[in-house]
């Protein structure tokens, strides 16, 4: 009987996961498994450090996070009544396609959503769904909030929307820590699968690498929450569980569904996704749109000579050929983009009156540079 750990928390779930990643990865291959997710709260901080790891080990990456999905909308900043401020959801990356969008749902929670957490809705989960595979994680979950509510009419309607935006991607999740409330909650979840025809897979929430270190957990949550360990009314997660457990050890948990464990390598093999470092990745800047439909090799020419004309009184030869000669080569290598973004940040600090170096480095040998204002010293 073999498994995939799909649901795990690294050291980048800050103040939460216990776990490092090289040892989880040299852990996994350890315990006999060939593939293995990274799951962190709410981002994606680890995911090439982690890449990296399993590819040397000769262990499949799953690259994903798990989300916070907002009850209403993720600008929305206040509590809703009966809903959580936020619910978890795994989302794993099926291939480069959804990388794609499981970054853009990231930089969106942390740029538009954030609320106690960096959160999404499921109006952006809609939109960026496209080669995602979701599950409704653990207690935390939409689904298992609901049940633990009372309130199954509303927890059908969560599965339905997760259906409607993900499709035979979606899988409902059920999980075993020894915690009173699983043991109410998850066989309601598995009634509701064989009702609803939603599959069914097991993880365990993994939060540190090997039984015993829930001490060193705990003092973790501590530090998050700023409670003394012994203060009763800190949170706990009350199970000493949440290690990397062997194939064997998830056997024994689900040996009455063994098709739940199954499952998890059914998803392994969904995954089709290769990070190619050989190409550079740059983002790109947005032009105005005054300057009309030209490229960020045109639009950094004008902005560098327009630079030019304010810093020297005389544009001879020898500037401009120093112009045209560091624009060529950053034509070249392809690195407008990194050129306007950078003076962009440099001129938004200026302005909010935030000190600014007059240069370091070779930028501080550079012409372009100097006339876009990203340096204060005339390399001439």
């Amino acid at each position: 009987m073999s498994f995939v750990h799909l649901h795990n928390h690294t050291h980048y779930s800050l103040l939460d996961g216990a776990a490092k990643i090289k040892e989880m990865v040299q852990r996994t291959a350890e315990l006999g498994m060939n593939a293995l997710a990274i799951t962190d709260h709410g981002n994606l901080f680890g995911v090439l450090e982690f890449y990296d790891a399993a590819k040397a080990a000769g262990i499949k990456p799953i690259l994903g996070m798990e989300a916070y999905i907002a009850p209403r909308e993720h600008t929305l900043r206040k509590q809703v009544d009966g809903e959580s401020t936020s619910y978890h959801l795994v989302l794993l990356a099926k291939n480069q396609t959804g990388f794609k969008n499981l970054m853009r749902l990231s930089s969106i929670a942390f740029l538009e959503g954030m609320y106690y957490k960096p959160r999404i809705d499921k109006k952006l989960l809609r939109e960026y769904s496209e080669g995602l595979i979701a599950s409704s994680a653990c207690m935390k979950g939409e689904v298992a909030y609901k049940l633990r509510q009372g309130d199954r009419t509303r927890a059908i309607q969560a599965v339905e929307e997760y259906l409607d935006i993900f499709g035979d991607d979606f899988y409902l999740e059920i999980q075993d820590h020894h915690i009173p409330e699983e043991a109410v909650v998850y066989p309601k979840i598995y009634d509701l699968a064989r009702e609803m025809g939603v599959p069914v897979i097991a993880t365990n929430d993994t939060h540190y690498l090997n039984k015993g270190d829930h001490e060193a957990h705990d003092i973790l949550l501590c530090l998050q929450t700023g409670k003394d360990r012994d203060d009763p009314n800190r949170m706990r997660y009350g199970t000493e569980e949440l290690y990397l457990k062997s194939p064997d050890e998830m056997f024994q948990l689900f040996k009455d569904k063994p098709e739940v464990l199954e499952r998890t390598l059914e998803i392994a093999e969904k995954i089709d996704l290769e990070i190619d470092y050989s190409k550079r990745y740059l983002p790109r800047f947005p032009i105005p749109k005054e300057e009309g439909n030209i490229s960020p090799d045109e639009y950094l020419r004008r902005l560098t000579y327009r630079g030019a004309e304010r810093r020297y009184k005389n544009l001879d030869e020898k500037i401009k050929e120093r112009i045209e000669f560091e624009l060529g080569v950053i034509k070249q290598m392809g690195f407008a983009g990194y050129f306007l973004i950078v003076q962009d940040f440099i001129q938004a600090a200026r302005d909010r009156d935030i000190p600014v170096g007059l240069g370091r480095g070779s930028a501080a040998g550079s012409i372009v540079a100097y006339c876009l204002g990203i340096t204060q010293l005339d390399p001439l």
